[in-house]
């Protein structure tokens, strides 16, 4: 029994010497600030065991706090909402462990800005989105033009090529029916193997011979 005793007894000393050393967050920054909302994050230090975190908001000069504390997640970030505009803000966070809390972290002080500067600082952003969005389109556009300019040379190429293999085939024929016209038009052989001559030549050669009797 006493054995038993001294055993719970020093596990519940462990675990508040686990508690006690567990350091408190570091590097507590503010991120996506606006009007009514913010967004903090946090690093852990190494070694340290953690669960969980907690929060505490308070307005400057107000001694009302809002407390935020989340279990069982290794987030290392928590959004701030219903915040008021132009206000100053002070936050704290507290890591969660098995066996307790940390310390507070330092004091983190901000101030929210007005409406009219985060609608205008969204519209900046709007316009420069837009801005992308058409330069994205005339690129996409003079791509289209590119593309459509190829498919036409290589069209046009290739019907280049196809009347100059059409041209290139009937050379042969051509050569051929002009050597056939060219043999048609040359003087004829005669069967014994003699050129024929012109009948012309022919009655000249067998002219009348006129006989004179006495």
């Amino acid at each position: 029994m006493e054995r038993i005793l001294l055993l719970v007894l020093s596990c519940f000393a462990v675990a508040q010497v686990t508690a006690d050393s567990l350091s408190p967050p570091v590097n507590v920054t503010i991120k996506a600030l606006k009007a009514n909302s913010a967004v903090v994050t946090w690093d852990i230090p190494e070694g340290d065991y953690v669960i969980g975190f907690a929060i505490t908001q308070q307005k400057k000069d107000v001694h009302m706090l809002r407390f935020i504390q989340e279990v069982n997640t290794t987030t290392r970030s928590c959004a701030l909402w219903d915040l008021e505009e132009e206000t100053d803000y002070i936050v704290h966070v507290q890591s969660i462990s098995m066996s307790g809390t940390s310390p507070l972290s330092d004091a983190l002080r901000f101030r929210t800005p007005k409406e009219a500067e985060t609608q205008a600082s969204k519209s900046k952003d709007e316009v420069t989105m837009e801005e992308v969005g058409q330069s994205t389109q005339l690129r996409a556009g003079e791509i289209v033009i590119i593309v459509v300019v190829l498919i036409m040379w290589a069209g046009v190429i290739a019907l280049f090529c196809r009347q100059y293999d059409i041209i290139k085939d009937n050379e042969p024929n051509n050569n051929k029916d002009k050597a056939k016209n060219s043999s048609e038009c040359s003087t004829p052989e005669h069967p014994t193997g003699g050129l024929l001559r012109s009948k012309a030549s022919h009655n000249k050669k067998m002219a009348p011979v006129n006989i004179i009797e006495v």
